[in-house]
């Protein structure tokens, strides 16, 4: 398991619709969950949601975990916080949010953020976490903190810039 090149998850992202407060905004869309993809839905459906809630499970997404984003897993499993992160984009006439991407690693969310997408994060389930522990252990090394060199200026006052003439 730990020498495969990725390990791959097929989930379904739900996505659901809810009233906020905001007077210009009546409802607004959020990432709800992102659950595993049990067989359930070929294609997007809704499902019950509260009386003032509409919610939509969104099948077919692969959470992959990669060894090129071992950093992004390392920093997600050691945050307050380990999480699922998704982006979702406007249907054509922006009535509908459309999931796009899932990932488990921080610096991937921090790309997608960096181009302008919109995250959202939902809390990683404990055994997704013990798994992605178990890969993060067996297949990434945290670089070494290098001992800093201190400049000879600052090691006494000899050699310093004296200011002046």
């Amino acid at each position: 398991m730990h020498d495969m090149e990725k390990l791959a998850y097929r989930v379904v992202i739900v996505m659901e619709k809810v009233p906020t407060r905001n007077r210009w905004q009546s409802m607004r869309w959020q990432v709800a969950a992102v659950v595993p993809d049990e067989g359930h839905y070929q294609l997007p459906t809704e499902i019950k949601g509260t009386t003032d809630s509409k919610k939509i499970a969104h099948p077919g997404f692969e959470l992959g975990i990669f060894r090129d984003e071992g950093e992004g897993y390392f920093l997600n499993i050691h945050a307050p916080e380990p999480s699922i992160f998704a982006t979702w984009r406007w249907n054509a006439d922006e009535s509908e949010a459309i999931p796009h991407s899932v990932t488990l690693s921080y610096n991937e969310a921090a790309r997608w953020m960096d181009a302008q997408e919109k995250v959202e994060r939902v809390p990683m389930p404990a055994a997704l976490y013990e798994t992605l522990s178990v890969w993060v252990e067996a297949n990434y090394k945290p670089p070494e903190k290098k001992q800093r060199i201190r400049p000879k200026s600052f090691e006494s006052k000899e050699g310093r810039y004296k200011g002046g003439m």
